[in-house]
């Protein structure tokens, strides 16, 4: 990129440390634009990538994925847009962004399902806990945004790897995940879930029951407390 990227990369730097660090200043700041905000869409783009890359600082990072979200709506970009986006989970070390990139995901899944898949199922095995994260939360992020979804089988397949993973932000993933699945298949999430009602963390667990009502709640609880009980007996005798 250059000078021009330097000088770019200066610019926004300049500008978000001149409102206030909430991410409402930061979305004004970004809808009044930058000098270059005028330029085409492949010339942003390149520019945003570096600033995603060589920043290493939250808000700058913001601003990049804020660029690459307004222009969602926009179905023929989405193949460029998974290009620089995939690349982008490589630098994620915080819940923040690695949710902001799940909306993006989540999005570009509805047009390219395989090809999205087949990354996350890659990120579900990765020594990176933020890949794991990334790999159940994109998904569905918040099934609410959505009309189509992947098949609870295949959902299901990237979820159960992680039912026992150790990393809290990952649990917390799981528990999100297996929330919307009920939502979205309410009459094949509930026996999974009774099924692997032991294998499944206290966190996960409790973000899962979130939006159940309370009979199926109480339900869960009821097998998920018998369950332990035995398992306790049974280790006792």
């Amino acid at each position: 990129m250059g000078k021009a990227a330097i000088d770019c990369f200066s610019e926004v730097t300049s500008g978000i440390n001149s409102v206030s660090g909430v991410i409402p200043a930061q979305r004004a700041l970004h809808k009044k634009g930058f000098s270059f905000s005028n330029k085409p869409f492949d010339q942003q783009l390149p520019i945003w990538d570096h600033i995603w890359n060589e920043s290493g600082t939250y808000k700058a990072m913001l601003h990049a994925y804020l660029f690459i979200e307004k222009h969602l709506s926009k179905k023929d970009l989405h193949d460029t847009l998974w290009k620089t986006s995939r690349t982008w989970q490589d630098k994620i070390t915080d819940w923040g962004l690695c949710d902001a990139l799940a909306k993006i995901n989540s999005r570009i899944l509805v047009t390219y399902p395989d090809k999205v898949y087949r990354q996350l199922a890659i990120w579900n095995k990765s020594t990176d806990l933020w890949k794991r994260r990334q790999s159940v939360v994109s998904m569905l992020y918040f099934s609410r945004t959505k009309k189509i979804y992947l098949p609870f089988e295949k959902i299901a397949a990237l979820v159960t790897p992680l039912l026992h993973d150790e990393e809290y932000y990952v649990q917390k993933g799981v528990g999100w995940t297996l929330r919307e699945m009920h939502t979205v298949y309410p009459e094949a999430t509930l026996p999974y879930l009774q099924k692997h009602i032991n294998d499944i963390s206290a966190i996960a667990f409790t973000i899962a029951i979130e939006k159940m009502n309370d009979a199926e709640k109480k339900s869960l609880k009821l097998i998920r407390t018998g369950r332990k009980q035995a398992k306790k007996a049974a280790y006792s005798s």
